[in-house]
């Protein structure tokens, strides 16, 4: 197993900064994901660790050796590319002991790696065939297979279920899981694919043009998103978000909109100036009740009334899509739902369901009273450049 730590790592081609300043700390046996929009900079990223890139500023470590300038074949790390990368005329078993035989090792001892290999892979019958004659989740498990008979530190892994269809990839994903599992070997892996980073990885470093938005486990990720690019790109569908404006009314606070106002759940124990925000809240958390019913709920849920713009039906499930006001917010409901479009509903929300972010910096809001600081749904740690709200 092996540490890996990049630390204030940059890295520009001409006058772009494809990645800036970055600093990231990944534990041994962590299956680390790099997630991000195509562009972020995550693949550069990735490329410096493997040594195929060459950092303009920084430091990268592994373990306690530092590899900055080191070549690739001084670093104890394994590369699964996108393409694979398989020699077309060699074997699966001479492509698996590659790079065993470019290391000099005996004849019996390339045997053993490759059957063991092989073996976890459920290669064993492919060894005598060619890429040519293997689907594509075959070639995939030769890619995987060559890598790990290095037995490396740390694998590095560059989008490698991208070329696999959709079925594919789901049982893929779930060989990669117990993979990681069996081995206990640092994965440090590329995708663009929100389910591959959600279902596979311990923590996710979310990138956003060359920085990290956000380090955390995939549930701290969704949760409690830490920006609005966080919460907007997590989710299928995102987040609902729409410009509001907190203010007080009665002895609480609301966040408020053009035929829209929600109870955040929290008294008002001094008069609050209003405050520009961006609303949040989860597809999946929006009750929808049909027909006409009193918005003033019991519970004490905020009660929003819209008109349907659409929906979209996915079997299970229904996306319902509410015009209120000049905004639309989407609903994940169970279906049949029971609406349609020109339908009048009521939207239903739980004030612990509820995200603010900062008009300007696009940054999560925490509500400050005194010296308490209460995060609305779940603990945030409160620093320096965290945006908080007073009474």
């Amino acid at each position: 197993m092996s540490r890996i730590n990049i630390t204030s790592v940059s890295k520009k081609f001409g006058d772009t900064h494809a990645i800036a300043d970055l600093t990231l700390d990944i534990a041994d046996g962590e299956f680390m994901v790099l997630l991000g929009p195509s562009g972020c900079g995550k693949s550069t990223l990735l490329r410096m660790v493997a040594g195929l890139t060459q950092p303009s500023t920084g430091r990268i470590m592994l373990d306690r050796t530092d590899i900055t300038s080191a070549p690739p074949r001084q670093r104890n790390l394994a590369m699964v590319f996108q393409s694979y990368a398989l020699y077309p005329h060699l074997t699966v078993a001479k492509n698996i002991a590659f790079p065993l035989r470019t290391q000099k090792k005996s004849r019996k001892s390339i045997a053993e790696s490759v059957s063991s290999v092989a073996t976890m892979l459920g290669l064993t019958e492919l060894l005598g065939r060619r890429p040519a004659e293997l689907s594509g989740g075959q070639r995939q498990r030769v890619a995987l297979a060559r890598a790990m008979v290095r037995e490396p530190g740390a694998f590095l892994m560059d989008e490698p279920l991208s070329n696999l269809d959709a079925k594919l990839r789901s049982a893929t994903r779930s060989e990669l899981i117990e993979l990681h599992r069996k081995l206990g070997t640092t994965f440090l892996y590329v995708t663009h694919d929100q389910v591959e980073a959600m279902t596979m990885a311990t923590r996710i470093a979310l990138m956003n043009a060359g920085r990290i938005e956000q380090v955390g486990t995939p549930a701290e990720l969704y949760d409690t998103p830490r920006s609005t690019f966080v919460a907007g790109f997590l989710g299928a569908p995102p987040m609902n978000l729409m410009d509001a404006d907190v203010v007080h009314r009665g002895h609480e606070l609301y966040a408020e909109a053009t035929d829209f106002s929600a109870a955040l759940g929290i008294a008002n124990q001094s008069v609050v100036d209003r405050r520009a925000v961006i609303f949040g809240v989860r597809p999946e958390r929006v009750r929808l009740r049909p027909n006409a019913i009193d918005c003033a709920e019991s519970d004490g849920a905020a009660g929003i009334t819209g008109t349907v713009a659409t929906v979209e039906y996915l079997g299970g499930e229904e996306l319902v899509h509410v015009a209120v006001g000049p905004n639309t917010l989407c609903a994940k409901v169970t279906s049949p739902s029971g609406v349609k479009a020109g339908d009048r509903v009521h939207l239903e929300l739980d004030p612990s369901d509820i995200h603010l972010f900062d008009r300007d910096t696009r940054r999560r809001l925490v509500w400050q009273h005194d010296d308490e600081v209460t995060e609305f749904d779940q603990d945030l740690h409160v620093n320096a450049n965290t945006p908080v709200f007073t009474a």
